[in-house]
């Protein structure tokens, strides 16, 4: 499955004083298949090490950050020389060894000519200041398949290509609006964790088992993360970390007018009622790339993050996939559409997680008095504001109350539309919103 972040990695390789490439995200994204199909397809050989699977090569790294001692070591394991002008070395769950992270900084200083990735789950979680090469490294984070990925993924490649360059101007032809919101509940059901996507591309010709395999390979996932917060949150703060991350759905599910509010900690743990208590559960999951924070201001002013404040905030699961699958919300129910007021922050959801994938803009929310707008966007140095629609009714008011109060120059609605502009109202169809903002010409 290719992957639009293979187009930054090359622009890596190809940068003139690159330094060693840090690649970042959450389990189950795809970071190590990504890099390999990379060395793969770019270099002459690439070597890989993973950590966590052999962390006795974490020894290397006791007596000398050097890289040519580290690099004669590696030829002895790998049994092969390694040409540090053509190939590419990979430090797979590179968090486990944290002394390797350091070389990093000696690898940009000392042997800048060798092509050097790295990448780590958890790496917010384990890594202090102390080890982490700053200024030594370039970053780059991977997120779920987007949409785009997801069509790409299933041989969808005439109806990725409809999407593909377009301008706000621009018009689909209906018959296509139709399959790409057709193909987008199904992205709703499997998300864009690579091996729920793989199980529905297996199978896909047999919708009903289809989703049945994928919604199990979604509940091992789960189970996965969930590990992962009993393993490595610490024991005081295990618990506090799990029932966060179950509660983001039940309090979606909650929601009275369809869009997700604002995160209420009554309730997630017995006994706590206060932010100070959860905070670093929140950071935690915030860290570990599974969850995301949308901060609520309360003025439309520029910059957002001035009227911000650190406990009132959305949150939402970094994956759609996984958010039904938590919610035990049923295949058959997500394609018949039909779920009540859920389907309104359903949407919301998968446009949190397009608008951060696409790395649009930093995401914030708004509310001032009953008035609520789901996204704020900063374009042409004007506060923009973004309302999310799960179908056909398309009011939004308070988008346009906020419009009219901080002079927007337009208000965006995203709805089940195709796309439509006027000057004060950009209407954008769901499935666009990975491609948020449109070029005008």
């Amino acid at each position: 499955m290719r992957r639009s972040l293979l187009n930054q990695l090359l622009k890596w390789k190809d940068k003139k004083g690159r330094k060693p490439l840090l690649l970042k995200g959450a389990r189950q994204v795809g970071k190590t298949t990504l890099l390999h199909q990379f060395g793969k397809e770019h270099f002459p050989f690439y070597h890989s090490i993973n950590f966590e699977k052999e962390p006795k090569l974490c020894r290397i790294f006791d007596n000398s950050l050097d890289p040519k001692h580290i690099l004669k070591e590696l030829e002895y394991h790998f049994n092969r020389p390694i040409d540090v002008a053509k190939d590419l070395l990979i430090f797979d769950e590179i968090q486990t060894c944290p002394k390797a992270l350091t070389s990093l900084k000696y690898f940009a200083e000392d042997c800048p000519e060798l092509a050097v990735t790295a990448a780590g789950s958890l790496l917010g979680v384990y890594l202090g200041p102390v080890s982490f090469p700053v200024g030594k490294v370039d970053i780059i984070t991977l997120y779920p398949m987007s949409f785009q990925e997801f069509l790409l993924a299933l041989g969808e490649t005439r109806l990725l290509d409809s999407i593909t360059g377009l301008q706000l101007a621009d018009q689909l032809p209906s018959v296509a609006h139709d399959r790409l919101f057709e193909s987008l509940i199904h992205y709703f059901i499997v998300g864009g964790l690579p091996e729920a996507v793989i199980t529905f591309r297996n199978d896909k010709e047999h919708m009903v088992s289809a989703f049945a395999n994928v919604r199990e390979k979604q509940q091992t996932l789960i189970s996965t993360y969930l590990a992962d917060i009993a393993k490595h949150s610490g024991k005081a703060n295990a618990m506090h970390v799990a029932r966060i991350l179950e509660a983001i759905p039940n309090q979606l599910a909650k929601t009275q007018d369809g869009s997700g509010s604002k995160f209420k900690f009554t309730g997630v743990v017995p006994g706590i009622d206060r932010y100070n208590r959860l905070a670093s559960g929140i950071d935690w999951l915030e860290a570990a790339g599974l969850i995301i924070k949308v901060p609520i201001v309360n003025s439309g002013q520029i910059p957002f993050s001035a009227y911000a404040s650190e406990n009132t905030f959305k949150l939402y699961l970094f994956d759609v996939g996984l958010l039904g699958a938590m919610s035990n919300l049923s295949p058959t129910e997500i394609i018949k559409y039909d779920y009540g007021s859920y389907k309104g922050f359903f949407a919301e959801n998968y446009v949190a997680q397009a608008f951060l994938t696409s790395q649009t803009s930093p995401l914030y929310s708004w509310q001032e008095k009953l008035a609520e707008v789901e996204f704020l966007y900063q374009g042409e140095g004007k506060a923009i504001p973004i309302e999310v629609k799960s179908g056909w009714v398309t009011h939004a008011k308070s988008a346009k109350i906020f419009a009219e109060k901080y002079h927007s120059p337009y208000r965006v609605i995203f709805s089940a539309h195709p796309l439509s502009v006027s000057p004060s109202v950009h209407r954008y169809p769901l499935y666009l919103a990975g491609q948020f903002p449109l070029p005008s010409n």
